[in-house]
């Protein structure tokens, strides 16, 4: 498989290295020093594009990746407000996106165990939850897409909360969220939940971006062949 690595940093090169080990061939590598080079044409040559850049310049480059016909995987989170305009430009461009606020597997088994945890405790209403994540200081947006993830899979299930907030005095129906950026951090995302009697509490910490980086590949492969928008649910089946 060709990949085209959109955003050449840190995350770019975990990428590039896992790539590589898994036999795929990084036939396109952009970063803020060659922008010039990030053209269909380009673009063309590659299979499958990865996308692990910054918030404000996501969108713009998933966009260059649909005109041009190929897949992409879009890494970069704080972008997600403008989801359906990709989704529509992805049905117009008749494309394949996928995207996720974390692609590590261990993170997404999490999603998971948070949503039924929150299903529990719906009933419990004598346990107060919130939530905590750190990063390292690199780490744009806050709260983390992951933190995002886990609170509004916390919401969905909860009935006493309504909304989450990034801070920690929050309301009765809020969901506090705790954002910390230390080095080196390569993320920790905790939920807890208090009552007067007990306390119970959920933990994932990354202990390198490989487990991201290894994720997004995976979710390369997956991609190439097909049409549509897709998450790290329908690649995993939960």
């Amino acid at each position: 498989m060709k990949i085209a690595l959109i955003g050449y940093g840190k995350m770019g090169k975990a990428i590039e290295q896992i790539a590589q080990q898994n036999g795929h061939e990084v036939v396109l590598r952009i970063d803020v020093n060659n922008i010039a080079d990030f053209t269909a044409e380009n673009l063309q040559k590659a299979d499958v594009a990865i996308e692990f850049t910054r918030p404000e310049t996501a969108f713009e480059n998933l966009q260059k990746c649909l005109e041009a016909g190929t897949p992409v995987v879009v890494g970069t989170t704080g972008w997600l407000h403008r989801l359906e305009e990709a989704k529509d430009l992805c049905a117009q461009h008749q494309g394949a996106l996928f995207y996720s606020s974390n692609y590590s597997i261990g993170v997404n088994v999490f999603f998971a165990v948070n949503r039924f945890l929150a299903q529990m405790m719906n009933g419990h209403k004598q346990y107060e939850v919130r939530m905590s994540e750190t990063h390292h200081t690199q780490k744009l947006d806050a709260p983390s897409g992951t933190a995002i993830t886990l609170a509004e899979g916390i919401l969905e299930q909860l009935g006493r909360k309504t909304k989450w907030v990034n801070q920690s005095d929050a309301k009765a129906d809020e969901l506090s969220i705790l954002s910390h950026r230390v080095d080196p951090a390569p993320g920790t995302h905790e939920v807890y939940y208090e009552s007067a009697i007990d306390s119970i509490e959920i933990r994932h910490t990354a202990h390198s971006r490989e487990g991201f980086a290894s994720g997004a590949v995976q979710a390369a492969v997956w991609l190439v062949g097909k049409k549509g928008v897709f998450t790290m649910s329908d690649l995993l089946g939960f």
